[in-house]
């Protein structure tokens, strides 16, 4: 069975609940942590799979980290071979990018902590999004956000994000909200950025207390989102 590679840019924002459709797909996966400098694959060829996942960073700071550039040609790399692509968050955002969406600050300001999302009608007949809840609340903490790529369909928004997630083609998605959260990446999440929390004024205690209520039907809708992803990699529809 071919690997899924998996982009990782920080070391809290790991597979989460991803690893659990995975695993139950029977799946292999490898982390690339970009973040320790691991440099970032030539070629998609004889892989299964492309996941990116989210990260402090911003698109645009290529000069800061030039990896960036190299994300985004292996995300091309991936489509080109027409292989099933994740994007979640800062990932969603790069692999908007590759697809030639701008990217850029998001004028309504930070989205941070569980916020509802609804879904469009065009989630009524996606592969993933659908038989999903209308309306469900996700996890966020993203300050940018991305204009539809061309070509693509969008399938749920926010007060704040007019486009929470993506599809391009039959197997590239991009999640703007993070569906992969546990309890404990969350409150990983709040300590490795405390600081901005702190500006934001938002209650670090509260943001994880509130994970109790949400992280049980939100783990339901992800196994069945992120099984439905990695299907077409176990040579299913």
């Amino acid at each position: 069975m071919a690997k899924i590679y998996v982009l990782q840019h920080h070391p809290v924002e790991s597979l989460g609940t991803i690893a659990d459709a995975l695993e139950g797909a029977a799946l292999a996966w490898q982390y690339v942590h970009v973040n320790d400098g691991q440099p970032v694959r030539a070629s998609m060829k004889g892989a299964g799979g492309l996941i990116v996942m989210g990260g402090p960073m911003g698109v645009h700071q290529t000069d800061r980290y030039p990896w960036l550039r190299d994300e985004m040609r292996l995300i091309e790399d991936a489509t080109k071979l027409n292989l099933p692509v994740l994007g979640v968050c800062l990932g969603a955002q790069i692999l908007a990018a590759a697809l030639g969406a701008k990217v850029d600050r998001n004028p309504n300001g930070k989205e941070i902590g569980w916020h509802p999302i609804r879904l469009h009608d065009s989630s009524k007949d996606d592969r993933l999004m659908r038989d999903l809840p209308a309306t469900m609340t996700p996890f966020h903490w993203h300050g940018d956000i991305f204009n539809l790529p061309p070509g693509a369909v969008s399938l749920a928004s926010s007060d704040k994000t007019p486009c929470q997630a993506f599809r391009h083609g039959d197997k590239v998605y991009g999640f703007q909200f993070h569906f992969e959260v546990t309890r404990e990446s969350v409150s990983a999440m709040a300590e490795a950025f405390a600081k901005e929390l702190v500006r934001e004024r938002i209650p670090a205690d509260r943001m994880i207390a509130q994970a109790a209520d949400f992280i049980a039907p939100l783990a339901k809708l992800s196994d069945t989102v992120f099984s439905r992803w990695a299907s077409p990699i176990q040579g299913m529809s």
